[in-house]
C-alpha cells in the first residue's frame, strides 16, 4: 500500500488516477508528477516499487502545497475576505454563491436544503 502525504493510495487503480486521492493534485498534476519521476500512467498504485514511491514523494513534497497545507492556505484566504468584509467575503458569510451566479433558482448546494415559506392566502369572493 502506498502513503503519500499522509493519504493511502488506493491499491488497484492507475497511478494517474491514484494521486488524485490527495487534495490539491489533480489529473494534469498527476500526470506531470508520473512524467518527472519517468513512471508509466497505466501502471497500476501497487506495482510501485519503493524508489519509484519515494521519488514521487520528493516531487511532491518539493513543488506542490497538499493535504493540510494547502487545506489551511484556502481557510486563511477565505478568512482574511471575510475581515476585510468586501464583496465575496460577505457571500462567503451569507452562504450564497461567491461567483456571480443565480441565486433565483439554483444554489442549492451553498443555500442548503429548501425552508418552504407559507404562500399568501387568497382573499375570499363576496
Amino acid at each position: 500500500m502506498a502513503r503519500i502525504a499522509g493519504i493511502d493510495l488506493p491499491k488497484n487503480k492507475r497511478g494517474e488516477i491514484g494521486l488524485t486521492y490527495i487534495f490539491g493534485i489533480g489529473r494534469s498534476t498527476a500526470q506531470y508528477i508520473l512524467t518527472k519521476a519517468e513512471i508509466d500512467f497505466d501502471k497500476k498504485v501497487n506495482q510501485w516499487n519503493d524508489e519509484e514511491q519515494a521519488a514521487i514523494r520528493n516531487i511532491i513534497n518539493s513543488e506542490f502545497k497538499v493535504e493540510g497545507a494547502l487545506r489551511s492556505e484556502v481557510s486563511m484566504s477565505i478568512k482574511r475576505l471575510l475581515d476585510i468584509a468586501c464583496y465575496r467575503g460577505l457571500r462567503h458569510r451569507k452562504g450564497l454563491p461567491v461567483r456571480g451566479q443565480r441565486t433565483k433558482t439554483n444554489s442549492r448546494t451553498r443555500k442548503g436544503k429548501r425552508k418552504t415559506v407559507a404562500g399568501k392566502k387568497k382573499a375570499a369572493k363576496k
